[in-house]
């Protein structure tokens, strides 16, 4: 698991992804979350804009993010 630290108590699920190096544009991050591949704290989310806090754990496939 990757600890990527943000700099604010929050963090949108698709500033998240960009920040932890995933994809690198938001058109391919939308198209990700919204295929359903992506889990937060172990729950498929299909959502760009949901709300992530520090704890928080971002899943694709067998790589794992920790919001921090």
């Amino acid at each position: 698991m990757i600890d990527v630290e943000i700099r604010d108590d929050m963090v949108r699920l698709g500033q998240f992804l960009k920040l932890a190096g995933v994809l690198d544009t938001g058109g391919e991050i939308k198209s990700l979350i919204a295929s359903g591949d992506v889990d937060v704290n172990d729950e498929v989310e299909t959502r760009r804009g949901r709300q992530l806090h520090r704890g928080d754990v971002v899943s694709l496939g067998s790589h794992k993010w920790r919001v921090a």
